[in-house]
């Protein structure tokens, strides 16, 4: 029987760990880098041991230093959650040398499903040896790890050797090693998975569909299950694949495999031999405890001879800190508040207060709806959203609103094309138009009527406020019964609360401040100085590091005074374990080149400067 587990992981999935553990009795023992020393898998575990650094080769993807953790914490069992080490089968083996449970399937299975290409040989699937015109469109994939990371799409043959070079250097960075490999590119196709759970006595559970077509650069945004309209031999085939796929390996544990469905055929992606970031929705609908049941297989109890049968649907929104209309620029900075109304899962890795850092996945929280229908459950998750209280840096809610409620998902016809063909629609901006007042008279609310410029009572004062990127001005007056603005009727207004009324109806706002930045319901505002600052003009045509991140490429040859071409790669920045490509505006002349690999920049830093032909 297992007493005591330690969670080789960090974030949402660790709590969602320790969680369990808790209810079953288990004590817990957490690790944690030196950036994730408050973090809130910490806090929540019954004890922990420091992993010495930040970045994650230092700390999270050290076996030997958690395996010496948790034999120094006392340690019987280690879960390895999902990402880092979770499907390294070389760690697997020294869990179970050092005499500790391993829970996750044997280090053999995760070998045999590690590599992708091995993975695919095994079920009778070739990769691409010579990629010709004729295959285009193709797909550069890490052999090792996933995420969405080390995985390009190549259209123009042109292109194919400095993709490959970049996912291999993401692969490295991320996994630890560059293998990559080429298979042809599915378009229009939906990205399906099956859950399995397979116990040490012979019994493999096909536990359901998931679909995960919504992604953004191969990462899944949105995932739900059971998959909408698969006909039922569909079905059927895709829970026979999974379950050969898992007894092929002789697999044990929880695990998922992937496929890519076009019509009624499906093609076998990959085999990951871990939990899934998704898993929660899988247990809403079939009203299972997945770490609950991997803990009891790692304890030898056998599964029963059938699944429970699946009720209702679940659909899953990832929230994350990253700016969608910014070609998803990771953000970063203190979380202030996340709350997330009404009758829904809510697996996060952070509390109010908390500070999102730079050397990790910028996942927030998962955001979980089950309902008897599928209409119900996305109408019940969207619904959730769009009224949580998310203030702290830029994130994706408004577009998980808008993907949920699109026409193409809410009839079940979306495919991995998704974003590509609707993004510029999912990210236009459309602020509030009452907000810009709501936090004026907010912010008004309680200061004397003669402010420091000496306008008289009755003079309008005027706010300036940008959202995303716009400027909005607004005007107001002090009176002897209280604020007043043209065109709306202000019936209440204190420092956190706004009620207006126009063209006859009231609206409430919920107002919240935090240095220059106001959240005024689901709107974010930046209050605007009444003269700008100088020192925060910039030279025409300069690069400003949209993160914070490194340096980790200059393009071979540039030089200050170099001709570039517009959409030209300059250099590369690697932030939160992806890389991000910075490019010219412009044709014309690169003039300055601040930056350097290696370099450590902060959000604004001129990298470079491009003067316009």
């Amino acid at each position: 029987m297992i007493d005591s587990v330690l969670v080789a992981n960090r974030g949402e999935i660790a709590c969602r760990i320790v969680r369990t553990c808790r209810e079953l009795g288990i004590r817990t023992v957490a690790v944690h880098s030196d950036a994730d020393a408050g973090a809130l898998h910490v806090r929540m575990a019954d004890s922990a041991v420091r992993l010495p650094g930040s970045a994650p080769a230092d700390t999270y993807l050290r076996g030997d230093l958690i395996v010496k953790a948790a034999l120094t914490a006392g340690a019987d069992a280690l879960h390895p959650g999902y990402g880092f080490l979770s499907e390294n089968a070389g760690f697997a083996r020294a869990v179970r040398d050092a005499g500790l449970v391993w829970i996750g399937p044997p280090p053999e299975a995760i070998e045999a499903m590690a590599s992708k290409t091995r993975a695919k040989q095994l079920m009778g699937i070739e990769p691409l040896r010579e990629v010709t015109e004729a295959d285009l469109p193709v797909l550069v994939k890490a052999a090792a790890g996933g995420g969405g990371r080390g995985m390009r799409v190549v259209r123009e043959l042109a292109d194919l050797d400095a993709e490959l070079a970049a996912a291999r250097a993401e692969a490295a960075s991320a996994f630890g090693d560059g293998e990559v490999f080429v298979e042809p590119y599915v378009e229009g196709g939906r990205h399906v998975e099956v859950q399995i759970l397979a116990d040490t006595h012979g019994t493999v559970w096909a536990l359901g569909t998931r679909d995960c077509s919504l992604q953004r650069r191969h990462q899944k945004v949105v995932e739900e299950a059971p998959a909408p309209g698969l006909s039922e031999s569909l079905t059927a085939e895709l829970h026979r694949l999974a379950v050969r796929a898992a007894r092929a390996v002789d697999y044990v544990g929880a695990g998922t495999v992937e496929f890519l469905v076009a019509g009624e055929r499906a093609h076998f992606l990959e085999m990951n031999t871990r939990l899934q970031v998704e898993h929660p929705v899988t247990e809403a609908v079939f009203g299972v405890d997945l770490v609950a049941e991997q803990i009891r297989v790692a304890e030898g109890h056998a599964l029963a001879a059938e699944p429970p049968a699946a009720q209702g649907h679940a659909v899953e929104a990832r929230l994350y800190a990253e700016d969608p209309a910014r070609e998803w620029a990771p953000q970063t900075g203190r979380l202030h508040r996340l709350s997330v109304p009404g009758n829904v899962r809510l697996d996060t890795g952070y509390t109010d207060g908390d500070d999102i850092g730079v050397h990790y996945d910028p996942m927030l929280a998962k955001v979980v709806a089950h309902a008897p229908t599928r209409a119900e459950a996305i109408r019940k998750l969207a619904s959730a959203l769009q009224r949580a209280a998310i203030h702290g840096p830029v994130t994706n809610r408004d577009l998980l609103v808008r993907s949920l409620r699109h026409p193409e998902f809410t009839e079940g016809r979306m495919d991995t094309g998704f974003y590509e063909r609707h993004l510029p629609d999912l990210t236009r901006s459309a602020p509030d138009p009452l907000a810009p007042l709501a936090a004026a008279l907010a912010d008004a609310h309680g200061r004397s009527r003669f402010g420091g410029w000496r306008n008289l009572p009755s003079a309008p004062q005027i706010k300036r406020y940008a959202i995303d990127g716009e400027e909005h001005e607004v005007r107001y007056r002090h009176t002897r019964g209280g604020l007043e603005a043209d065109g709306v009727r202000v019936v209440h207004a204190d420092a956190a609360h706004v009620v207006l009324e126009a063209g006859g109806v009231q609206r409430r706002f919920e107002v919240a401040r935090y240095g220059d930045t106001v959240f005024v319901g689901g709107t974010r505002l930046t209050a605007l100085p009444r003269f700008p600052d100088p020192a925060d003009q910039h030279a025409p045509g300069s690069l400003l590091a949209p993160m914070p991140g490194v340096v980790v490429r200059v393009a071979e040859g540039l030089t200050e005074g170099a001709p570039v071409e517009a959409g030209q790669p300059l250099l590369w920045l690697e932030a939160m374990k992806m890389q991000h490509k910075i490019t010219a505006p412009a044709d014309g002349t690169l003039t300055t080149l601040n930056a350097k690999p290696g370099q450590q920049v902060e959000p604004g830093t001129v990298l470079a400067v491009v003067q316009p032909a």
